[in-house]
């Protein structure tokens, strides 16, 4: 195979960086504006990983819905810098939590910590012990810092707190499945605090939600890719890696002829393994990394899109579904709201996006039955709508790593010198969202630019 680039030196040899995710992206970043050439490996077509635009025939949708929310502050440092200008892809807004005719609850521009505490204190649908017992847990957790004598589950916290019934129902809950996607019955307590210490607990921009409104490859990945390529670097799409071979002073890539300084493999868990594997013969000290790899649980986030006739919103663009044992669809969207004209577009008016996260009983309906469902528990929220014009179902499978008690999590540094890693799965007090997939590469560039 033919060189990508022919560097003129053994220092100007480029960074191979293999995946076009959140976290490679991230990396390729950060190198390229401190002016080290870099390509990133992308198996798909589309940039972003388990966060990127889906084309099919109806529509451009996205793999899934994200959340993104004030506190991820390395992303939104990372958009401006490529370009994409966050004030105007993301639609800033209060936190707001609302299950129509249940539950709502939505913080005042007040400055922290009186609007979380207005909040809670003005919530509708919860009655006054209700409340108090959500802002005793909070003020627990401050005072303690966030950190817990030993992990837990949620549940096990929950219960020692002796939040009530409905709070966790329609708060705890969600929100631990929202942040984790993992249900609160195996969910890690402590990283559950470290997330509320850093958005309910923080001021009061760490707390707002950023809605998306442009597809997700759009969002950061295609802008990144842009501000790589303007600096020198490729990217290449469609480009699946299958072997890494260490060389002295560098690495080779798939049989390239080009010599790369370093690798970052930025690639999804279960990818990683069976890239690694092979060099386990050259570094046995990797056996420990793969056994890690190999204890590694999934869960899964479906969505599931409906189209209406473009009159059919919703209330608000994300709205709460229903609570367990009520229904499937966890959270709302409403794609006509979200990616609407501050964008020059006119958004996909009657375009509802379902999703329900971890893995559970919806796994067995066929796309036709989890829609027909879907579409019955949204009639309950929207009494005569009529039927969907068509459905689709995306479900990512391996969507998220499952986030259990002192689970063990990879390190960025490989026992390989040149070899780093990134990715939403590697240790960091965050589970596997944007924020931490971005937080990873930024570290894998740092550790490769300054090794000591």
């Amino acid at each position: 195979m033919a060189a990508l680039l022919t560097p003129t030196s053994a220092s100007a040899a480029p960074v191979a960086i293999i995946g076009g995710g959140y976290a490679g992206l991230a990396a390729g970043v950060e190198l390229a504006a401190a002016g080290i050439s870099v390509h990133v490996f992308e198996a798909s077509r589309s940039l972003g990983g388990r966060a990127r635009r889906a084309d099919v025939k109806e529509a451009n949708l996205d793999n899934g819905q994200h959340i993104l929310v004030g506190a991820y502050r390395e992303t939104l440092r990372l958009m401006t810098l490529v370009g994409a200008d966050p004030e105007r892809l993301l639609r800033r807004q209060p936190l707001h939590l609302e299950y129509p005719g249940t539950l709502r609850i939505h913080a005042p521009d007040w400055p922290a910590p009186l609007h979380m505490a207005a909040a809670l204190l003005g919530a509708q649908g919860l009655n006054w012990r209700d409340k108090w017992a959500a802002i005793r847990f909070m003020q627990a957790l401050k005072a303690s810092h966030y950190r817990l004598p030993v992990d837990c589950t949620v549940a096990a916290l929950l219960d020692h707190h002796r939040q009530p019934a409905k709070l966790r129902r329609y708060l705890w809950d969600p929100l631990c499945l929202a942040t984790l996607n993992t249900p609160v019955a195996t969910a890690s307590a402590q990283v559950f605090a470290n997330v509320l210490r850093d958005t309910l607990g923080a001021d009061k921009a760490a707390s707002q939600l950023l809605l998306p409104a442009t597809n997700l490859s759009e969002l950061f990945p295609e802008p990144a890719a842009r501000f790589i390529e303007a600096r020198g670097g490729q990217v290449l799409r469609s480009r699946r890696i299958g072997t890494l071979a260490p060389m002295a002073g560098g690495w080779h890539v798939d049989g390239i002829t080009t010599p790369y300084r370093a690798v970052i493999a930025a690639t999804a868990p279960h990818h990683l393994a069976p890239l690694l594997a092979p060099l386990q013969a050259t570094a046995p000290a990797l056996g420990g990394l793969l056994q890690t790899l190999e204890g590694l649980r999934y869960e899964s986030i479906t969505t599931v899109y409906l189209q209406y006739p473009t009159s059919v919103t919703l209330p608000h663009p994300m709205i709460g579904g229903f609570a367990e044992g009520d229904g499937l669809s966890q959270w709302l969207f409403d794609r006509g709201q979200l990616l609407g004209d501050e964008l020059g577009k006119s958004g996909t008016p009657g375009l509802l996006a379902a999703v329900i996260s971890a893995n559970g009983p919806h796994e067995t309906l066929t796309p036709a039955q989890l829609a027909t469902t879907i579409h019955e528990e949204i009639v309950r929220l929207l009494p005569g709508l009529p039927a969907p014009l068509w459905h689709r179902t995306i479900t990512e499978k391996r969507a998220t790593f499952a986030c259990t008690p002192d689970l063990p999590r990879l390190g960025t540094a490989t026992p390989l010198p040149g070899l780093f890693l990134a990715g939403d799965h590697i240790a960091s007090d965050y589970p596997a969202t944007l924020e931490s997939a971005v937080r990873s590469g930024i570290t894998a560039a740092h550790l490769l630019l300054n090794p000591l």
